[in-house]
């Protein structure tokens, strides 16, 4: 039995990372581009990038609205750096003319650990991932300042000036981390959500 069929939104960031970590997992990765292509798939990646240049692009390829839609409608979603900003209901340092996606009920700081030379990795504690702790890949990327009711906080930052900041959630259908888990090639965030999507 071929696995669930889940999208990678594929405007710009790091797409061809995405599907690859997604068919290791046993899904069915395809690129969505278009409304129609949405249409095909059982879940939706949402890649790291240029979250305004991405917000942009949504209207552009007429995503923006029947993306809302099916988010709204219960369609699993898991937004990584980029992908987190887009999916949140509230984004603080953004140009005011970004547009997002209100799936995840928090808010979040764009470029909040600096800028691309203040990247780093850690070792983070995953909720729901058992093992070895998850290698974290931060590139400028952007933490949670809020969570509201109903949304879990599946990771925090260990130790360090940015230590108890959140930087997985999920609410849902929709999950969202601030790093990158399809550059290290450790599946296990790819593998909870492909398993969140054959179980929703």
């Amino acid at each position: 039995m071929s696995g669930p069929k889940i999208g990678v939104l594929a405007l710009q960031g790091d797409v061809r990372e995405h599907l690859a970590a997604l068919d290791s997992c046993g899904a069915t990765a395809t690129t969505v581009r278009r409304p129609a292509e949405l249409d095909e798939v059982d879940g939706l990646v949402i890649p790291g990038g240029e979250s305004t240049t991405m917000s942009t692009l949504l209207s552009v390829f007429d995503l923006l609205e029947p993306l809302k839609a099916k988010l709204k409608d219960g369609l699993p979603a898991y937004g990584s750096c980029a992908g987190m900003i887009l999916l949140a209901s509230e984004i603080l340092d953004t140009r005011p003319d970004a547009q997002h996606l209100d799936a995840l009920d928090i808010t979040v700081r764009r470029n909040a650990f600096g800028r691309q030379v203040d990247s780093f990795e850690t070792d983070l504690t995953f909720a729901g991932i058992q093992g070895e702790k998850v290698r974290a890949v931060f590139i400028r990327a952007p933490w949670v300042e809020r969570v509201g009711n109903g949304v879990e906080v599946l990771a925090e930052v260990p130790d360090g000036p940015a230590a108890g900041r959140i930087v997985a959630v999920r609410q849902g259908a929709v999950m969202a981390t601030s790093f990158h888990p399809e550059v290290t090639g450790d599946r296990r965030v790819h593998e909870l959500f492909v398993d969140l999507v054959r179980n929703t």
